[in-house]
């Protein structure tokens, strides 16, 4: 077969060329760009705009802020019009893990020898250390001694139900105070806790509750999420802002 000619012009100062055969190398295909989906703390969506805002990525016109008090959780929402550009950053306040343990005003439902063992575990956070061990002491007894002190009240009136929730509310103390951070990165709180029996037959179990947590949460989630606001509004005015 006859080999087709190619005519070559070498520009000046050209000294070489070089002929290849077969296919030319595929370029890559093109890729849409990474849109950002962050999430992190209650201060990622600040941190964001500060080294981001009006550099060109997005503009405040077409971004926007959602704020979720109840969860204590900002989400920033940039090129809201472009599904190919649109970026995600959350940020959110978590509880701390040891208070969630706990499960205060959370219903968590404790039998005595479980509760004992857990303050057991946990005697740093509490602030009276001797009411820390009066508790755990007594928890892990109090089966046997509440059913023994059942079994003297019965012979007595004969009512074994009442004199069974009378024990009860006796044998523990109903409030001890701990000291813990409600949520992470903040300092402990001093926390009042109340124990709550539940009675069903002869079985019995207690519930850990705190008016006073419930306060300090309310008002620490309005303080971030005030402070984390205000501090957004300052470099980026534009920025529509949404409360869920």
């Amino acid at each position: 077969m006859e080999k087709e000619k190619i005519n070559i012009t070498l520009t000046e100062g050209a000294s070489e060329v070089i002929i290849r055969e077969g296919e030319a190398v595929k370029l890559l295909d093109p890729k849409p760009p990474i849109c950002p989906h962050i999430t992190g703390t209650i201060g990622v969506p600040f941190e964001y705009l500060k080294k981001r805002v009006n550099t060109g990525q997005f503009t405040q016109e077409r971004s926007y802020l959602n704020v979720i008090r109840e969860f204590i959780f900002l989400e920033l929402i940039i090129n809201e019009h472009d599904e190919y550009e649109r970026g995600e950053i959350s940020g959110k306040l978590d509880y701390h893990p040891s208070f969630v343990e706990f499960g205060i005003n959370r219903g968590k439902i404790w039998t005595p020898t479980e509760l004992g063992m857990f303050f057991k575990m946990n005697r740093a956070f509490f602030k009276d250390k001797k009411i820390n061990m009066k508790l755990v002491s007594d928890l892990m007894n109090f089966t046997a001694t509440v059913n023994k002190k059942v079994e003297q009240s019965v012979k007595e009136s004969g009512d074994r139900t009442d004199n069974y929730v009378q024990v009860v509310n006796s044998n523990l103390p109903e409030k001890f105070t701990l000291s813990m951070p409600i949520f992470k990165g903040m300092p402990p709180e001093e926390i009042e806790v109340e124990t709550f029996v539940n009675i069903d037959g002869r079985s019995v179990s207690f519930v850990l509750l705190s008016p006073g947590a419930k306060q300090i949460m309310e008002e620490i989630r309005d303080t971030v999420i005030d402070e984390q606001l205000a501090k957004i509004v300052e470099i980026a005015p534009d920025l529509a802002i949404i409360e869920m």
